[in-house]
C-alpha cells in the first residue's frame, strides 16, 4: 500500500512506543493492532515494560501513590529508548487509532523538541480506570501522545534514567526541560480525549478525532463499558480476536 505522505514514505519505520501496564494488557494489543492496521507505512513497535526497564538498570523510580499506570514516568525514556535519533512517537495504551498515523508523523517540525496536542483538561471525578486516583495538574494529558524530536538536545540532557527516576512529575509531565516555544502543537483530533472533546457536527472534518483516548479508562473496563466510542474499540478487539483465532487454526493444520 502506498503512503499519501512522500515525507514519510521511503524512510526507515516510524518507530512507536505504547505505554505498557499488565492490567491493561487487552489494550495494547488493540492499540497496536489500530497502529499498525490503518498504517500506509511501515512501523516499529515497542512496548515500554517497566520490569524490563528495572531489569536493564534503566528505571528506579519507587512506585508512588498518584501512579495510575506503570508508564506513568517510563513514557520519558522515548527519546533514550529511540538511540537520541531522529523521531519518535510516544503513545499511551488507551488509544485506538483511526486514522493513518504516517500523517501524524508527517507532521514534525525539527524547529520543536516535542509535538503534541494542548489540552486544557480539568476532569471532575476523583477515580479512573478501575479505581486508580484521578489527579489535575497543568498540561495534564500532554505527555498522553508525544512526537519526540530524540536528537534534540534538551531531551538528551534531560531524558536521561537519572533523570525519569528522580526528577519531580512536574518537571516530566509539564515538559519542564523546555522553554514554551520548543512545544510544538498537534490538532486535537490526534488524542481525542473521551468524555471531554467534542465533535463539532457543523465541521466533522476538522473535529472529528482521527485518535481515540480513552483516558478515564476503556471498555476494558466494566466501569466504562458503556463509553462514548466503546462500539470502535469492542469492533477492534473482536477483529484482532478472529485474526488470533485464524492463526492458531492455521497452526493446528500445520502441525
Amino acid at each position: 500500500m502506498g503512503s499519501e505522505f512522500p515525507n514519510v514514505a521511503g524512510e526507515e519505520p516510524i518507530r512507536v512506543f505504547i505505554g505498557y501496564d499488565p492490567r491493561e494488557d487487552v489494550a495494547y494489543q488493540v492499540c497496536r493492532r489500530s497502529l499498525i492496521r490503518r498504517s500506509s507505512v511501515p512501523l516499529s513497535v515497542h512496548p515500554i515494560r517497566q520490569a524490563d526497564l528495572r531489569a536493564a538498570g534503566l528505571y528506579w523510580r519507587p512506585c508512588g501513590p498518584t501512579e495510575s499506570t506503570e508508564f506513568s514516568f517510563t513514557r520519558f525514556l522515548t527519546p533514550y529508548l529511540a538511540g537520541h535519533r531522529g523521531w519518535a512517537l510516544f503513545v499511551d495504551c488507551d488509544f485506538l487509532f483511526l486514522h493513518d498515523p504516517a500523517a501524524l508523523f508527517a507532521l514534525r517540525d525539527p524547529s520543536f523538541a516535542v509535538m503534541c496536542v494542548h489540552h486544557d483538561y480539568a476532569p471532575s471525578e476523583t477515580t479512573k480506570m478501575d479505581g486508580a486516583v484521578q489527579t489535575v495538574y497543568p498540561r495534564k494529558n500532554w505527555s498522553s501522545l508525544v512526537l519526540y524530536n530524540c536528537a534534540h538536545r534538551k531531551n538528551v540532557a534531560a531524558l536521561t534514567p537519572d533523570a525519569v527516576s528522580t526528577r519531580s512529575g512536574a518537571f516530566l509531565h509539564r515538559f519542564m526541560w523546555l522553554d514554551d516555544a520548543e512545544i510544538g502543537e498537534i490538532p486535537v483530533v490526534w488524542n481525542f480525549l473521551v468524555g471531554h472533546n467534542k465533535v463539532d457536527p457543523a465541521n466533522p472534518d476538522n473535529t472529528a478525532p482521527k485518535a481515540i483516548h480513552y483516558t478515564s479508562g476503556g471498555p476494558w473496563f466494566d466501569r466504562y463499558k458503556d463509553c462514548e466510542f466503546a462500539d470502535l474499540w469492542i469492533n477492534e478487539l473482536e477483529e484482532l480476536n478472529a485474526e488470533k483465532a485464524a492463526e492458531d487454526e492455521k497452526k493446528k493444520k500445520n502441525n
